[in-house]
């Protein structure tokens, strides 16, 4: 499972589609199925996984059957979702990569336009719940709300170019994150990450509205307690003085 036919035959997907999974089972089936019902674009899948006997191997050696370009894909970073959206990224063979969940949360018709931003020059792209027309459906009161403030606060503050900076669902170009790094080893911080080292290296950043739906089955992974003093790490280094512009 480690290795993609697009690889082997030296073809270059348009899109690299990156779901970092821990234990989802069977659940993690529909999900996929949906990202392949709607990408009418080249895409490879690369489903992220820390150890494998994780409950999603199965699933996903089941649908490569019926879709090449899926890929089960074992990170050897270390644990935890940080780690295994780096090692998709670094996996990935597309100029740009989409970081989406594997919870049925995100938008999966979103993926198309998302990459066609990152074609048209913005280094990333964000699904924001918190622009006109979007919307967060469910989850916890308390995380929705410091999700919110920090975004429009990062908005206007910072001038980030989008209002929901620390949604994961996003695309990127793969040339900005060679050029700028991924420090983030914990949790989801990726996506505020990139999105502040955007702003201090000013690279445009963009965002189209989103529909967010909590997820149906399973638990969720995320940890506030844990991963909030990384989210307010790169939150303040996003107002921090510009650097030099990057080509």
């Amino acid at each position: 499972m480690e290795y993609s036919q697009a690889r082997c035959l030296d073809l270059k997907p348009r899109v690299s589609i990156v779901i970092p999974v821990y234990n989802e089972g069977d659940n993690v089936q529909p999900v996929l199925r949906r990202i392949f019902e709607v990408v009418k674009i080249d895409a490879e899948v690369l489903v992220v996984y820390d150890d494998p006997s994780d409950t999603t191997v199965p699933a996903i050696e089941k649908l490569q059957v019926e879709f090449s370009t899926l890929r089960g894909v074992h990170n050897t970073y270390g644990r935890g979702p940080a780690n295994a959206i780096k090692f998709g990224i670094d996996s990935s063979v597309s100029d740009v990569v989409v970081v989406t969940m594997a919870d049925g949360c995100d938008d999966a018709s979103q993926i198309e336009v998302l990459t066609r931003l990152v074609e048209r020059g913005v280094v990333v792209a964000a699904a924001s719940r918190y622009v006109r027309t979007g919307q967060q459906v469910g989850g916890p009161f308390l995380k929705g709300l410091m999700s919110r403030v920090a975004g429009l606060s990062l908005y206007y503050g910072a001038r980030v170019g989008t209002r929901d900076a620390t949604n994961s669902f996003k695309a990127y170009s793969t040339d900005f994150i060679r050029q700028v790094g991924i420090e983030s080893d914990k949790g989801f911080e990726i996506g505020i990450e990139l999105v502040a080292k955007a702003r201090r290296h000013r690279r445009p950043v963009a965002e189209v509205p989103t529909i967010w739906l909590d997820r149906s089955f399973g638990v969720s992974n995320f940890k506030i307690a844990t991963w909030l003093p990384r989210y307010l790490k790169w939150y303040c280094y996003a107002f921090g003085p510009k650097k030099v512009k990057l080509k």
